[in-house]
This record gives C-alpha cells, structure tokens and sequence, in this order.
C-alpha cells in the first residue's frame, strides 16, 4: 500500500465522523472492508478516503447487501486515494441490478403470497358458506 504524506485519522476519530463504533471498525479492517495503516506501536491509522469507504458500507448495508459482497466491490476500488466519480458510477450500476433484482424477488414473493391468502379466504368462505347452507 503506498502511502502519501496526508493526516492519518485514528481509529476514534474515524469513529467520531462515521457514527460507526470503534469495534464495528476494527470488525471491517479485519474483514478487510478496510486497510488502515499501523504505526510503529501497532496502532491502527486510517486514510480520509476511509471516511468515504466506511460511508458506503453503512448505504450499502441499508441496501441489503452482505459484507461479502460490499468486500467484492470494494475490491475494485483503488487503494490510498479517495474514489473518483466515475469509479462510483461504475459501482453504483452493479448495486442497483443487485437491488432491482432483490425488488423484483420480493414482488414476486409478495404477489405469490398475496394469491395464496386470497385462496386461502376464498376456501374459508366458501367453507362459512357451505356450513351456513347459503
């Protein structure tokens, strides 16, 4: 990872301009969701594009997306700089056939299960009905 000279934030600090907390971080740099750099005590140091990074775990969480897929598409950013627009761009098409996909699926699902309960009243009734002699 080439590092060029820029204020490293510390993991609390991170925190403190995320929301996310500390333990949450150190749970994505070790899913390696996140690179931080260490210092010579072995402290965790992170860049500011991580603030960005971190940003776009949280959105993509609300999504629906699973760590292991949000680790996918991070893959294909670039290390030590913040990403451009045209890298997002690039990202957010795949995340949004990934999400209409998951729409499409639940749509599905619920018109499915909206049929089923609507047979399941009918039977009901025409069950009441029957019983009632109507």
């Amino acid at each position: 990872m080439v590092m060029r000279r820029q204020k490293l934030l510390k993991i609390g600090e991170l925190s403190a301009r995320t929301g996310v907390p500390v333990s949450a971080l150190r749970y994505y740099a070790d899913a390696g969701l996140i690179q931080p750099y260490r210092t010579n005590a072995g402290q965790r140091r992170f860049a500011r594009a991580d603030i960005r990074r971190v940003s776009f775990i949280l959105i993509a969480q609300q999504l629906g997306l699973s760590l292991e897929e949000i680790g996918a598409i991070l893959q294909r950013l670039p290390d030590g700089r913040t990403p451009t627009k045209a890298d997002w761009s690039q990202i957010s098409g795949g995340i949004r056939r990934r999400v209409e996909a998951r729409i499409a699926e639940t749509e599905a699902r619920s018109d499915w299960d909206a049929r089923a309960r609507a047979a399941a009243l009918a039977a009901a009734f025409d069950d009441r009905a029957f019983a009632l002699g109507e």
